[in-house]
């Protein structure tokens, strides 16, 4: 298999929504290995799974009750170690969702801590509250609510900054940390080549005091112990295998931090998930509003993240989207009229930056955000939290609706797209209903459709995938942007060894000028959206709507 990471693309699989072949509604492991022909035809080099061991699934799997155990809900190891077997007979490896900020209240670890016994106690934060009876601190829970439960038995506290059944683990505790690396060991010894770590900067907490801000996150994001605790995980497991890719989840990281996260000779990760640009359509931290997007921000912060951490030899995963984020066609591009040349506009963008690319399942379709009309058709507990508190800040129940329309992780989550039959070829016909619906436009948007089409979005990531290992410009070299300021236009250079590259986007669905464009001389396009070639003419460059070209000497 292809182990270069900067040449790879990584294709992520939410296995819930993706494949289910026993007709029970929900996605299963025996569907990813049914559809590893189909991931190996797109090029990608790594399959990233989001959890699938056993858990109550209050938070789809992120709340993980045995790490050592599969969900039946999902398969069984037989099921796993064929999977790791067969995509590695195709050259690809597999990356497993390691969750280790938080376990279920059902792992046994917090079932002997609310047993009472010291020893497991001390795997979490029991703390008193305060003198008056309030919580320990006013930190607030990212789903919504204080981020501390009452435990009567204890007349204490337990610290969740996600749901309420997803206690913290104590990382401070020696013992929490060599279990966590028993874990990535057992999976290692599996065949297992890849670790994505959820919001792995979270594990270090700075003490525990009120924020005047109210969410907490300066006491527990990128917390003075982190890179301490990286190094350690990365000497005691993965490191010792150049074949492992690991790539960190980030919440509200700084770029600062994420050069020691993802260095060259850091000894901590191979490269790093950083959510800044994705909030470009958020007022501030607030992502449960409708604003417009922020175009010239998108730009600053992708130009600025890029080049700071080439700066300081550090690697970035890039994305658009995931199973935590809407559609980025819908939310970027135009899922109608310029549907398949938004979609392919916004693959160019991030395929070429610098950075392993990751691919979301259904994203190479050009899948859209959901089409739920009424709240009931939501599964998300995010979703379903936010929709009652944005009621209690006063707003209607019809606007509180779309903004959860709008923002929803479920847009993500809805079934993979296979086919035309009446359940997209996610479940076979006369299975159950899927766990979540089916987007309505799977009549046209599907797999079996773009598999025909050589014009489709799905040959597009083809290429672009394939674009990535042939040069490496692409994967090796220097970003320098360009057209920094201009109002519609994405564009930027990319330098190695005297190759040269020129990516260059219209980022809306209107015709716009680039006045003082580079000169092309003596480079062809290797790829782009339209049929037409367009050039710069006099410094001039007329970009269509949503046009995108790769241009290359």
């Amino acid at each position: 298999m292809n182990t270069d990471f900067r040449k790879s693309t990584v294709y992520q699989i939410y296995p819930k929504s993706f494949r289910d072949t026993n007709g029970d509604g929900l996605g299963d492991l025996r569907g990813v290995i049914e559809k590893l022909d189909y991931i190996k035809e797109l090029g990608a080099d790594y399959i990233w799974l989001t959890p699938f061991f056993v858990s109550p699934q209050n938070d789809n799997g992120y709340d993980v009750e045995d790490y050592y155990r599969i969900d039946p809900r999902y398969g069984a190891m037989e099921d796993v170690e064929e999977l790791i077997a067969e995509a590695d007979k195709r050259g690809m490896g597999l990356m497993f969702d390691m969750v280790f900020n938080h376990v279920s209240t059902r792992h046994e670890w917090f079932r002997r801590a609310m047993e009472g016994d010291p020893y497991y106690k001390e795997f979490f934060f029991f703390r008193k509250g305060k003198e008056n009876g309030d919580p320990p601190t006013n930190w607030e829970s990212k789903f919504g609510g204080n981020a501390w439960e009452y435990v009567e038995k204890f007349d204490e506290y337990y610290l969740h900054l996600f749901d309420v059944t997803q206690a913290d683990l104590n990382w401070a505790n020696e013992n929490v940390r060599k279990e966590v690396q028993k874990i990535v060991r057992f999976w290692m010894d599996k065949g297992v080549k890849g670790f994505r770590f959820d919001v792995i900067n979270l594990i270090s907490k700075a003490g525990f005091a009120d924020d005047e801000t109210g969410d907490g996150r300066k006491f527990y994001t990128d917390g003075p112990n982190i890179h301490k605790y990286l190094k350690e995980l990365n000497a005691a497991t993965f490191g010792h295998d150049a074949q492992i890719i690991t790539v960190g989840e980030m919440s509200s990281t700084s770029l600062e931090n994420c050069y020691q996260y993802a260095g060259r000779d850091a000894g901590e990760l191979t490269m790093v998930f950083s959510f800044h640009h994705l909030k470009v359509d958020f007022m501030g931290n607030e992502k449960w509003v409708l604003v417009p997007t922020d175009f010239q921000k998108l730009k600053n912060i992708l130009f600025r993240w890029q080049t700071g951490m080439e700066e300081h030899n550090a690697w970035n995963a890039v994305f658009g989207c995931n199973h935590d984020q809407p559609r980025v066609v819908s939310r970027f591009g135009d899922d109608e009229k310029y549907w398949k040349e938004s979609a392919k506009m916004l693959a160019t963008i991030v395929h070429c930056l610098r950075g392993t690319p990751y691919v979301y399942q259904g994203e190479e379709l050009g899948m859209t955000n959901a089409d739920f009309t009424d709240i009931s058709q939501f599964k998300d507990v995010e979703s379903l939290n936010h929709y009652q508190i944005l009621q209690d800040k006063g707003l209607s129940a019809s606007d509180a609706l779309r903004i959860v329309q709008i923002h929803s992780r479920d847009n993500g989550r809805t079934p993979m797209q296979w086919d035309d039959s009446q359940y997209a070829g996610f479940t076979d016909e006369g299975g159950d209903a899927p766990w979540i619906g089916v987007n309505g436009n799977h009549s046209r948007v599907n797999v079996k459709a773009q598999l025909a089409d050589p014009d489709s979005i799905f040959h597009y990531y083809q290429k672009l995938i394939a674009l990535r290992k042939e040069l490496e410009v692409i994967s090796c070299g220097d970003i320098h942007p360009l057209a920094e300021n201009h109002p519609s236009v994405f564009a930027y250079r990319r330098t190695y060894e005297g190759h040269e590259l020129i990516v260059a986007a219209n980022f809306y669905g209107r015709t716009c000028q680039w006045k003082e464009a580079p000169d092309l001389t003596g480079f062809g396009r290797v790829i782009g959206n339209y049929a037409e070639e367009s050039r710069p003419a006099d410094g001039v460059w007329i970009l269509q709507p949503y046009e995108t070209a790769v241009w290359y000497r």
